[in-house]
């Protein structure tokens, strides 16, 4: 078991070395807390051994899958399968809070910790300066939020601290959380179905209209029918 006993180095999101800091420690398998507009992450590096940690950390079920934070949609293009409605929904919407879930490519191998066994995955382009500029130096950064399972997500780096402690490694504080709403979670299939996994910071009608003004009327049909 991890041991919470110690507490965590915090470094402010505006110290010059926080980005070179925080990627010293996903490298090494190491867990980092990072600000983002919506609530306090834990992430990891894509790494089976990392992801095991981060699941004990936050005592998440491994089933559930853990969404990755990239710099730019091109980043998850490697590994998951790109609908017309996924650029659409980028070009509308990101960076900001919505969370993507989109089927893992064929032939594409990910760590279970991450799609949950499912064989999809959960994309999100967050709207802060620090996930991204790790997610740009990195790679696709597996990340949940900053709080064990069930309990209220952190808005701070206090709060990160109170509910982590020594589980985490490094906090990167940038403040309170200016959204201190998680991100909106949908799911897209490779023909344009859409499908609402969980209510969030961007209302969900906005969503669809994105998608049926990309793909048309056969867009809307599909989101009534799933």
């Amino acid at each position: 078991m991890i041991s919470r006993d110690r507490s965590p180095r915090i470094i402010s999101a505006s110290d010059p070395e926080a980005l070179a800091a925080a990627v010293t420690v996903l490298r090494a398998r190491g867990l980092v807390a990072l600000p983002t507009e919506t609530v306090y992450g834990l992430a990891c590096a894509l790494d089976a051994l990392a992801l095991d940690r981060l699941l004990e950390a936050k005592r998440r079920h491994r089933a559930k899958g853990i969404t990755l934070l990239v710099d730019t949609l091109d980043q998850a293009a490697p590994f998951a399968v790109m609908p017309a409605a996924a650029r659409a929904l980028e070009d509308r919407f990101w960076p900001g809070p919505l969370t993507v879930v989109l089927a893992v490519r064929p032939g594409a191998v990910l760590p279970d910790g991450v799609t949950g066994g499912t064989g999809a995955v959960g994309i999100r382009v967050p709207d802060h300066p620090v996930p991204r500029g790790v997610a740009r130096e990195l790679g696709p950064l597996p990340t949940t939020s900053a709080n064990l399972s069930g309990q209220p997500d952190a808005l701070s780096a206090a709060d990160v601290v109170a509910a982590m402690g020594g589980s985490v490694d490094l906090v990167v504080d940038g403040g309170s959380s200016p959204g201190g709403v998680p991100s909106t979670v949908v799911s897209l299939s490779g023909q344009g179905e859409l499908r609402l996994l969980r209510p969030g910071a961007l209302p969900y009608p906005l969503v669809v209209e994105a998608v049926v003004a990309a793909l048309g009327a056969s867009a809307a049909r599909l989101h009534q029918a799933g």
